[in-house]
């Protein structure tokens, strides 16, 4: 509030009568004409406050307890870490193609054909990890073009997906010539295709048909994986395989034939013999997931809007708690209503149920049942869950997707309801992964666009499902194109709230499996016009900078971006968020104690690790006002402490940063002010 806004006309109808700074009633009062204050966020008094004040914050302000998991990507364009390939080999069982596949790859390029849900990813990285080891394999851009690209270093290389217009590139000369690049390089290549993708004739002595291995060997090498690492006792083992042989079980994997379906067998005979329950509802569960059993639920519940809208609730939101499924049903059903219209007669009779079944008898009727309660939390307490989910395996993914994808106009009332919903802890996460794998199955152009109202919205929440959404579909080779190029537009769009959903999407999945991307996203973001939600679109970047950060690989990037924003002009949204990362690693880290990050850097780690983008970080840093203070009390701090100026080598760094003083004002500053520091003696009697 301004002084004007708070003072009382005059007789003449300008200002206060006691302009004299004396109140009309006698009392002294203090005068605030000349007084101004700006204040970028929250509030500002001027005066004595007697009372309480109440200060409502905008919304921007209170939705900030959003969910802020890190997904880590299946599919990358870069360095695959060493513990995520090894997890994918775990349970490896070698398909009946892999002998051919190994003495192929020895021509260094190696073509596979296979089908969708077969394999054939986890076979090429067993192929490369046998030559390069676990932390030797490096991810392509599905959209690259083998005729063109060039190895970069002795490495096993995975394209997966390779499209139809790179495939028509390739012939002999082409392949030939590549494995010569390899060869010399020290590299392999290991490319996936599609089935239905045509290549060349002349391609075929580099090609091979992956055959997927036996579900039933594939389920019973995970048991035993499972043995070997503490989850299954002996007994149990015996008992799991035993179930496996059985007659029902060899029937059931015969009818479903891919390595998957061996993974949900071994995972439901595992809970089984953990458990007690029988071996039977393991198949039950399997059966009621599939897509027929879907439909024939659908079917079954299409006269009962109370029973499509708890349906839809648990598989949108599965295993969300039910005080959650009720408030969606509770939305939902009403929607779903108007689409019948008023039926006649649907007066109440003269002894009408108001009370309804009860919940637990409502999940019962449509093969939903509550689990056992758990503790969930947000940024402020924790607070008891009971979640909500479908018997069967897949279940929730089946009937989401015929719903979405069979049933005109249902994924617009979905989508209605999802915004009429306030927002509870987990909703984002749970719907925005769902929606993904739902719309990985859609078909035609205009896919995407059903996501830009929620990428638009004014609530954080909103934005994170629509990056969650589209982490999910950027895991599929296919629809990586799509994606990007969608994301290329909005960090161009002049809307601040569409490119905070840009930033949202590369803290995730995206930003993970592409971090020069990613950077590239990033710096567009804060190019762009100036913001309707400046404080939205700064949190934002700064979440997607500590989700690169997670991983050790991505720090050399993340700096070097870092620092080409604080060369950018001062007050730009670019240098102020690079100010603002190196200040918080020189008060204490980025991202700040009590946000998100599950790593931490200060200045000193990147002194540390990374001592030449160091140097350059704090030269940069010294040169800008706004963080030369806080880099300067940290310079300071390392050199008192002994511990850290070992650690940090500190010596040779400031050799090499009193060497730039000559041409940064800034380093010549902090020199000059490092010599008082040392130089100055306290007065005596004032021992230090």
């Amino acid at each position: 509030m301004s002084a004007e806004q708070g003072a009382s006309p005059g007789p003449d109808g300008g200002g206060t009568p006691a302009e004299d700074g004396v109140h009309a009633a006698g009392r002294p009062e203090n005068s605030f004409r000349d007084n101004q204050q700006r204040v970028g966020h929250g509030m500002a008094f001027m005066g004595g406050v007697q009372g309480d004040v109440y200060y409502l914050a905008g919304t921007e302000l209170l939705d900030d307890d959003v969910t802020e998991k890190i997904i880590k990507p299946r599919l990358r364009e870069g360095p695959y870490p060493a513990d995520e390939v090894r997890k994918r080999l775990c349970g490896f069982v070698e398909p009946p193609s892999y002998l051919r596949c190994r003495k192929v790859l020895d021509r260094r390029v190696l073509v596979m054909r296979a089908g969708g849900g077969t394999g054939a990813s986890t076979a090429a990285f067993a192929l490369l990890a046998e030559r390069y080891g676990a932390d030797g394999i490096t991810g392509l851009d599905s959209m690259e073009n083998p005729a063109v690209w060039r190895p970069k270093g002795g490495r096993g290389y995975l394209l997966q997906g390779l499209s139809q217009a790179a495939a028509d590139s390739l012939g002999e000369v082409a392949l030939t010539s590549l494995g010569d690049l390899l060869r010399r390089s020290g590299a392999h290549l290991v490319v996936t295709v599609a089935k239905e993708t045509q290549l060349p004739a002349d391609t075929l002595p580099w090609q091979v048909r992956h055959l997927p291995p036996s579900p039933g060997e594939v389920a019973a090498k995970r048991l035993q994986t499972m043995a070997e690492s503490g989850d299954l006792t002996g007994a149990q083992l015996n008992d799991a395989l035993e179930h496996l042989a059985s007659r029902e079980f060899t029937d059931y994997l015969g009818a479903h034939p891919l390595p998957d379906d061996g993974v949900d067998v071994a995972d439901g005979l595992r809970e089984a013999v953990v458990t007690g329950t029988s071996a039977a509802s393991v198949l039950d569960d399997l059966l009621v997931g599939s897509a027929s059993a879907a439909r024939a639920a659908l079917a079954e519940a299409r006269h009962s809007a109370d029973d499509l809208s708890l349906m839809a609730a648990i598989a949108l939101l599965s295993r969300q708690d039910r005080t959650v499924i009720e408030q969606f049903t509770a939305v939902l059903r009403p929607l779903i209503g108007e689409r019948a219209g008023p039926r006649p007669g649907s007066e109440l009779p003269e002894r009408a149920d108001v009370l309804g079944p009860a919940f637990e008898d409502r999940l019962e009727a449509v093969g939903a049942r509550p689990l056992p309660t758990e503790f969930g939390s947000t940024s402020r307490y924790r607070f008891p869950v009971q979640p909500v989910a479908f018997s069967g395996r897949h279940r929730a993914d089946a009937l989401l997707r015929h719903l979405w994808l069979e049933h005109e106009g249902m994924s617009e009332l979905l989508w209605k309801a999802l915004d009429a919903l306030p927002y509870q802890p987990g909703i984002d996460l749970t719907a925005g992964r769902a929606i993904g794998r739902v719309l990985t199955h859609a078909t035609g152009p205009s896919t995407l666009r059903q996501l830009v109202p929620f990428a638009a919205s004014d609530r954080r929440w909103r934005r994170r499902l629509v990056a969650f959404a589209l982490g999910e579909l950027v895991q599929h080779a296919v629809l990586a194109g799509a994606v990007r190029e969608q994301l290329r537009q909005w960090s161009r769009a002049r809307s601040g709230l569409v490119r905070c959903t840009v930033a949202e999407t590369c803290a995730g999945s995206y930003g993970l499996a592409r971090p020069a991307a990613a950077l590239k996203l990033l710096d567009a973001v804060l190019d762009g016009p100036k913001a309707d939600a400046e404080r939205s679109l700064r949190t934002a970047v700064s979440f997607a900078l500590g989700a690169l950060l997670t991983e050790d690989a991505n720090h050399t990037l993340v700096f070097d971006k870092v620092a080409e924003w604080l060369e950018s002009e001062q007050g730009t949204p670019r240098h102020t968020l690079a100010a603002h990362v190196v200040e918080s690693m020189s008060l204490s880290t980025f991202p700040q104690p009590g946000t998100s990050g599950t790593r931490r850097v200060s200045l000193a780690d990147v002194m540390v690790e990374h001592p030449g983008q160091a140097l350059n970080l704090v030269i940069l840093a010294l040169d800008a006002p706004s963080a030369h203070e806080a880099t300067v009390q940290r310079l300071l701090q390392i050199e008192g402490d002994p511990a850290l100026r070992r650690r940090t080598a500190f010596a040779p760094f400031l050799s090499a940063l009193s060497g730039m003083a000559r041409e940064h004002r800034g380093v010549m500053r902090f020199m000059l002010r490092r010599h008082r520091h040392r130089t100055s003696t306290p007065p005596e009697g004032f021992a230090s």
